[in-house]
């Protein structure tokens, strides 16, 4: 397809989503601060690859600038200090990036009512260290996953590894995330009581805190008796509902979304929730990848090779206002490959092209 019928199908598949090219009455105002400088389009960025120089330089040559770091040096209580932060920080933009996001690790304790002050106190001072380090926003999960993310692999496109999730298959991982019966409604109680806490802190720091989906989704009935809530867009919508606050949003997964989707709301309801959540400035930064599949058995595949419209998924992503990141958070894998930088090389060069189109037809 020649650079002219491609842009015109970009065109024509924005028209069929139907997306509005204004925001809602009021959307605005429910807008995060303003992006740093350089956010005002869409582009490529990489999670949590640390501060190697070589693989700094190897991002660079693939044109990616924006990273999420990998989490700041703790001291012997567990907590970041703004000086730790700064040192994580400093060791990328020194390199030639930009630190837009940083990975917090926020440990099971907090949904613990027995531990979870605690918990939550040094959780609140991490949050403060990363605002005097610099650090603009925390990745987190709060995830009761007792089981294992992913089961196996399938052979993919050239002898690739296609990670894969089949329900029947997991295991409980013993002795980690050891978590009774837990039910949708304490669940909740116990997630606002955290919120409620720690967003005031995110605040004042000026820290964004962008929360990962639940992945995989579980069936409310499942052996362990826990309850996810935020494996359902109903869920997430009600999370970012929780507290009023532009510091409180999501790391947005398109993978997670397209996991959790019920199969009679494919395709459009992963167009419907980009541009519900983006509108309302709720994406702080977003995982972009490819998979075949749902709840109950899934495969992640490269960029081009699964079910979802990724030309249409860009274009809702601009649509929505969301001028943040794309991380390909997740790849095949190969024995010929074994730091994955092939495929990761691949696919920051297939979002750059998705990206530069779109904006050239805006």
């Amino acid at each position: 397809m020649d650079r002219r019928r491609f842009l015109k199908t970009l065109g024509s598949a924005a028209a069929a989503a139907g997306f509005a090219r204004t925001a809602p009455d009021g959307a605005r105002a429910l807008a995060a601060e303003p992006p740093p400088a350089g956010a005002e389009r869409l582009r490529v960025g990489c999670q949590r690859w640390g501060s190697d120089p070589k693989r700094l330089g190897f991002l660079l040559r693939c044109g990616v600038r924006d990273i999420c770091l990998s989490p700041a040096q703790a001291g012997p209580d567990g907590v970041w200090t703004a000086d730790s932060c700064r040192a994580r920080r400093a060791a990328v933009e020194q390199a030639g990036l930009r630190a837009i996001s940083m990975y917090w690790g926020v440990p099971l304790e907090v949904l613990n009512p027995e531990k979870r002050d605690a918990a939550i106190d040094r959780c609140r001072r991490q949050i403060a260290a990363a605002g005097q380090g610099g650090i603009p926003c925390l990745a987190y999960t709060l995830n009761v996953r007792v089981w294992r993310a992913r089961t196996g692999h399938v052979e993919g496109r050239g002898g690739g590894r296609y990670s894969e999730w089949v329900l029947e298959k997991t295991e409980r991982q013993k002795g980690k995330r050891d978590v009774g019966p837990l039910s949708a409604d304490e669940h909740w109680r116990r997630i606002e009581y955290f919120l409620q806490r720690v967003v005031p802190a995110a605040e004042e720091a000026k820290v964004r805190l962008a929360c990962h989906p639940n992945d995989p989704p579980m069936p409310d009935q499942n052996p362990w008796h826990i309850d996810q809530v935020l494996d359902s867009v109903q869920g997430l919508k009600r999370f970012v509902s929780t507290c009023d606050s532009p510091w409180h949003g999501l790391t947005f997964c398109q993978g997670c979304i397209w996991e959790m989707l019920p199969e009679q709301e494919k395709p459009e309801g992963l167009y419907e929730a980009i541009h519900w959540f983006g509108r309302r400035g709720k994406i702080f930064q977003a995982h972009f990848r490819n998979l075949r599949g749902g709840a109950r058995r899934f495969v992640e595949t490269y960029h081009d090779d699964g079910e979802i419209d990724m030309v249409r998924a860009v274009l809702a992503f601009r649509e929505a206002g969301y001028r943040g990141v794309l991380m390909p958070d997740h790849v095949p894998g190969h024995d010929e490959d074994p730091e994955g930088l092939q495929h990761f090389a691949w696919a920051y060069g297939y979002i750059k092209g998705l990206v530069e189109a779109v904006e050239k037809t805006a």
